[in-house]
């Protein structure tokens, strides 16, 4: 039997993606037709990325399941006409980007690396850096980035909390949950990393409440989702001193518009949604893993719960 695999996805990602899955289908001894434009009843898969110009899933009456080529599902979570089940992108080479990120940012606040980088009209100050086990740092959102964030942290010896929707045991990590594990995860934040799906509850949950609970001084960096974080209030903390500097990564319109006030505040390092990057090889893989287990009778790896929106 031949599996017709769908990819609908733009047409540029066509091009790094084919040989990468074609590659997989080999490796796996599936027989499949992959292609951009199948006969939509016969087709058994769609390798889906969410800014597709396919949106009406209804006329593919026989497709078993969707994989999504994104982390984030929250463009097509609320799709009516998508009845079958949904998989997210966990790609390793994903995580792996996330961690190194996300770490480089972290010791930077740490050891205060742009102070001690010295141009020729700086003062002589030497100091001795803090070590890692005197910091506190908390990760909101533990799913499969924030645990290994939070984990890889706490392997450098970082004073690691966790912050989630629902309680998590990790070991290593002091993890809090709920309204009021939240405040608790907020005063432990000297440095707070956001890695929390975009959904109606965490929508600006980063707010002038939530920052004034943080440690004076504390940081703030966002790989997330850019909804996660009231801009106003933001930069509000910014300029009283609750907050002394911002890395964001993600923000609600990308490219970020030339006039936003992030571009100009001293305060705020913007970079351009770089954090973590799919590779294409071990992201067909992960997809084909997939397909092979739908065609074995296996549960789907990463399945998205549809009414939590991740």
């Amino acid at each position: 039997m031949t599996l017709n695999i769908l990819f609908a996805a733009r047409p540029e990602r066509w091009s790094s993606y084919e040989a990468p899955l074609r590659k997989a289908l080999d490796s796996a001894g599936l027989d499949a037709t992959l292609g951009m434009d199948l006969p939509p009843a016969e087709v058994d898969y769609i390798v889906y990325a969410p800014d597709s110009p396919l949106q009406d899933f209804s006329p593919y009456t026989c497709a078993k399941a969707v994989l999504s080529l994104w982390a984030g599902v929250e463009k097509i979570t609320h799709n009516e006409t998508l009845k079958i089940p949904l998989t997210r992108m966990v790609d390793p080479g994903l995580t792996t980007g996330m961690v190194e990120w996300v770490t480089g940012h972290v010791l930077r606040y740490h050891l205060d690396l742009d102070t001690d980088i010295l141009r020729s009209d700086s003062r002589w100050e030497p100091r001795t850096p803090p070590l890692a086990h005197e910091r506190n740092v908390t990760v909101f959102g533990l799913g499969a980035l924030g645990t290994a964030v939070a984990q890889s942290l706490a392997t450098l010896g970082f004073n690691v909390a966790g912050w989630s929707r629902s309680p998590k045991t990790l070991s290593g990590i002091t993890c809090h949950s709920g309204h009021e594990g939240l405040k608790s995860a907020l005063a432990h934040s000297e440095i707070g990393v956001l890695l929390l799906p975009d959904t109606s509850e965490t929508a600006n949950i980063v707010n002038a409440t939530t920052l004034s609970l943080m440690p004076k001084g504390a940081y703030i960096i966002n790989p997330g989702r850019g909804t996660l974080i009231d801009d106003t209030a933001l930069l509000a903390a910014l300029d009283e001193g609750q907050i002394a500097h911002a890395t964001l990564d993600v923000f609600r319109r990308e490219p970020l518009p030339s006039g936003h006030p992030y571009w100009a505040h001293p305060k705020v390092t913007v970079t351009p949604h770089i954090a973590a990057a799919t590779r294409t090889s071990t992201a067909a893989e992960n997809i084909i893993q997939n397909i092979v287990r739908g065609e074995t009778g296996k549960s789907f790896l990463h399945l998205v719960n549809r009414d939590l929106g991740y």
